[in-house]
């Protein structure tokens, strides 16, 4: 298995600046990619998919935002979670939409996690430390 690395699909250029800032400042570890839109986010698991060099090296999870352009985060999670293999992979909702219609959506499309993009650095971080925390020492996730 590869190295534990965390996949974000950020379609904000400000936000993915923020986020690679915060994990970069706190030196976690882990491999951070990022991805601007939907199409993005599944053309790169198809990569990761037809690598055999790269089998079930998934990320650990994914924080996905929902309002991205070409194929939005409920499209993708939809897919996701109908997919076989991508189903497996945790994804938290990572986004500004504060809404308790949109919540409940969600996670009946299969999100694993909503949290809201918190809107200082330091919160950032708190919110990071915490789904890190959660998901990397306490669940337990398929490889």
């Amino acid at each position: 298995m590869g190295k534990v690395f965390i996949l974000v699909a950020e379609d904000d250029a400000d936000d993915r600046f923020l986020l690679q800032t915060a994990f970069q400042e706190q030196k976690y570890g882990e491999r951070v990619d990022f991805v601007s839109n939907g199409v993005e986010l599944l053309n790169y698991l198809d990569t990761i998919q037809e690598d055999k060099h790269f089998e079930n090296n998934f990320p650990i999870f994914i924080l996905l935002d929902l309002n991205m352009p070409k194929k939005d985060g409920r499209e993708v999670l939809h897919f996701m979670k109908q997919h076989p293999v991508y189903k497996r992979i945790p994804v938290i909702i990572f986004t500004t939409t504060k809404n308790d219609n949109e919540v409940r959506k969600c996670y009946e499309l299969g999100a694993n996690t909503y949290v809201v993009k918190p809107t200082s650095f330091d919160a950032l971080i708190g919110v990071l430390d915490d789904i890190r925390s959660y998901w990397l020492k306490t669940a337990t996730v398929p490889v």
